[in-house]
């Protein structure tokens, strides 16, 4: 393994501010992967992710299980000031990084690091970041690819994931890093693995499987990638959000990865004070539970549930 310096500048509180890369394989070979992390100071899951990631390419480059050649490169960690701080966003002035790309090298700091990061990242043959997802709760770990013309999605259906989700760019993702690296001509990735500012081992080991796999079948690692799914392509707009129509104590009746029926009840809706049920929520059709808000109680008009219509798992 070679630690790679990607970015550094002084700060005015906390001195230098440098980001790592860990690169695995042949140094001087063919940039074949780069793996991105936590770019949030709340993205705990992704972080541990790529630790068990960074330790298991230990692994496989010291067995010499990393085809001659080829060289992985994984950076677990980009705004770790905000994530020692408990903060989410760049501390000197709470801007999110994941919309400063492609970046500016005369421009505030996050873009001079969006700008450097995009500059490394976009040598690799194929990319793959562990984003949040935008809303709090659990949901079934999935592959998303944005739709630009240039997406494959058999490519995405190797990771081996339940679902592979396909999307239009919303107004925002022209500054998002996916977006920005996939435009570059990097075949990019984004993995969503069921949370974000808990740890859950279950979902990250499902990940990291998920990306050995890749690596496996695209002939970067030499690694034994039994299991996984026959992924489900799926558009985003297949899914159907449901919203509360009160507000108080969310009580779940279902869970993330449930089958549930048309009419049955997912979820209760009860008054805090005098503990009336405010809200049945019903499932409008029979499908799978694809998403779920874990927050104890909600707000009025929320999204509590997303829900796709069927389900071949």
């Amino acid at each position: 393994m070679e630690k790679k310096e990607i970015f550094s500048y002084a700060t005015s509180f906390a001195g230098e501010h440098t980001i790592y890369g860990y690169c695995y394989g042949s140094p001087d070979g063919e940039h074949s992967a780069a793996i991105v992390g936590a770019m949030r100071g709340t993205e705990y899951q992704q972080l541990y992710i790529c630790s068990l990631i960074s330790e298991k390419l230990s692994e496989l480059e010291e067995s010499g299980d990393i085809v001659s050649g080829k060289s992985i490169l994984i950076i677990p960690s980009i705004n770790y000031g905000a994530m020692n701080t408990s903060q989410k966003f760049w501390l000197s002035d709470n801007s999110d990084l994941n919309r400063a790309f492609p970046g500016n090298p005369e421009g505030p700091a996050t873009s001079r690091l969006a700008h450097e990061l995009l500059t490394e990242l976009r040598t690799y043959l194929y990319g793959i970041q562990f984003p949040s997802f935008y809303m709090r709760g659990k949901f079934i770990p999935h592959v998303r690819i944005l739709k630009s013309g240039r997406q494959s999605v058999n490519l995405a259906n190797l990771f081996g994931l339940p679902f592979v989700m396909t999307g239009e760019s919303r107004s925002y993702d022209d500054r998002t890093l996916h977006y920005n690296w996939q435009a570059a001509g990097t075949e990019t990735f984004s993995l969503y693995s069921g949370g974000t500012d808990m740890v859950d081992e279950t979902y990250a080991r499902i990940a990291v499987s998920a990306v050995l796999r890749f690596l496996s079948r695209m002939g970067i690692i030499r690694y034994n990638s039994m299991g996984g799914y026959m992924s489900e392509n799926l558009e985003e707009d297949e899914m159907e959000s449901i919203k509360s129509e009160a507000a108080g104590f969310l009580e779940h009746r279902a869970r993330v990865s449930e089958e549930v029926t048309r009419g049955e009840i997912i979820a209760k809706i009860i008054e805090p004070l005098e503990g009336r049920v405010l809200q049945h929520v019903r499932a409008p059709y029979s499908g799978i539970i694809f998403y779920a808000q874990d927050d104890p109680m909600v707000y009025q008009n929320v999204i509590i549930y997303k829900m796709i219509r069927k389900l071949h798992l």
